[in-house]
């Protein structure tokens, strides 16, 4: 069974039962954004990620409202990667695991999470995420591996996917992670680099796939419709289709790798995607709700009210991050248990 919600109404796709979500924010998150659409986005549109020293100082702003608004990373292991492929591909990242989790890439591997972070392709890191990805692997007791990709303006099109490939090669290959035990998972352009990963064709399908606010329109014409109905509290469309453009610089938006074609390729696994009811990319995550449901896929879409972009990074500027994120473990954990029953079902 597909659902579509937009949480007004609750359904539990995947046989999760967790928290109701509201019908509104909560009068923290609503007054954060408010902050944010007065100060955050303004400062990124006088920011030009053209420019050397506005790049520089859109990372460290990044980096600082991460840490500052991000959960705890007390009782934290961090693992760094740093390896070559026999085909001379290169895998950088770091596996982290919350408190309490072991056996992150172990001798016998059992199940995991691969992260795929976001940035616009060109801001972000394991680094900046990590408080992130340690409440991941507390929240489902699973290690993360999350990949430190190649950043532009200095790396462009195809330098992250085909980092993302590498990375997903050496988790199956050299770890020996059985494809079904790993969930695959990102956040905004993060997401992009997901989907494009399982449209592969050659690509074995993980358990599952869980996308907080992914961007797949790179043009930004969905957000930018979205735009005039409401603004998004941390940044314009057109400020963010510029610092996607240091990635995509001189290859036609068009191309299958960066316009992608879910709705007319395979059957995705299945998928929860979660975006904010406050945040321009809502339109990208109800696009590719409806094209993975297009294709045959199961997904469940979940729109926050009032949530800004990746509100599941900041619980301590707006409570609804915590079940938000209880959503994301019950599903992981729901995939992975399902797809243990097909295969003992043979």
């Amino acid at each position: 069974m597909v659902t579509l919600t937009n949480v007004t109404n609750r359904c539990c796709t995947f046989g999760v039962t967790t928290d109701t979500i509201p019908h509104r924010g909560s009068k923290r998150s609503r007054a954060a954004a408010t902050v944010s659409g007065l100060t955050l986005r303004q400062i990124s549109a006088a920011l030009p990620p053209e420019r050397a020293w506005g790049l520089w100082a859109s990372r460290r702003i990044v980096e600082r409202i991460m840490d500052a608004f991000g959960p705890s990373l007390a009782g934290t292991e961090v693992e760094k990667v740093d390896v070559r492929l026999r085909d001379g591909s290169r895998v950088v990242g770091e596996w982290v695991r919350g408190a309490g989790v072991t056996a992150a890439g172990g001798q016998e591997p059992g199940e995991c999470i691969y992260f795929l972070h976001g940035s616009g392709f060109a801001l972000c890191s394991p680094r900046t995420h990590r408080r992130l990805t340690a409440w991941l692997s507390r929240l489902t007791g699973l290690p993360v591996f999350c990949l430190d990709y190649r950043l532009a303006p200095r790396h462009r099109f195809p330098a992250a996917a085909v980092d993302v490939r590498s990375g997903w090669e050496w988790l199956c290959t050299v770890k020996g992670f059985a494809p079904d035990r790993i969930v695959v998972a990102g956040d905004s352009a993060g997401g992009h680099l997901a989907v494009d990963l399982l449209l592969q064709p050659d690509v074995a399908h993980p358990a599952g796939l869980a996308l907080f606010s992914p961007l797949l329109d790179l043009t930004f014409g969905l957000a930018r419709t979205r735009e005039e109905l409401r603004r998004d509290p941390a940044i314009r469309a057109a400020d963010a289709a510029k610092l996607v453009g240091l990635y995509c610089a001189g290859t036609d938006l068009t191309h299958p790798r960066l316009s992608l074609d879910v709705a007319g390729g395979r059957r995705m696994p299945p998928t929860l995607v979660q975006a904010g009811g406050g945040e321009m990319l809502v339109a990208d995550s109800r696009r590719l709700a409806a094209d993975i449901t297009a294709a045959g896929g199961d997904c469940e879409l979940q729109v926050w009210p009032d949530q800004v972009h990746v509100f599941q990074a900041l619980p301590r500027l707006t409570p609804e991050a915590a079940p938000a994120m209880r959503e994301v473990a019950a599903f992981i954990a729901e995939s992975l248990r399902n797809r243990a029953i097909d295969q003992a079902a043979g």
